[in-house]
């Protein structure tokens, strides 16, 4: 892997992640914690987001978008858990 792909990965991953936490208020994890939300988000978008029949478009906002849809599932799973 490229260190740019490296980067954009890390740069999709925070926007996401924060954009997430803005959007399920109350669970602000820091810089490190909302690009490991990000990333992990955009791997639950990529399992679920296809089986429903939702295509985002390509590039970097798209990836964002996805990713973000993915962080915010991620966000209410983890809510979910924490009140159980």
């Amino acid at each position: 892997m490229a260190l740019e792909s490296l980067l954009i990965i890390l740069l999709v991953g925070a926007v996401a992640g924060w954009l997430a936490g803005l959007i399920v208020k109350g669970y602000g994890y820091g810089l490190l914690g909302n690009i490991v939300i990000g990333i992990v988000g955009a791997f639950v978008a990529g399992l679920i987001l296809p089986r429903l029949g939702l295509n985002i478009g390509g590039g970097i906002a798209g990836s964002i978008v996805y990713a973000t849809i993915g962080a915010v599932i991620l966000l209410f799973v983890i809510r979910l858990i924490k009140r159980a």
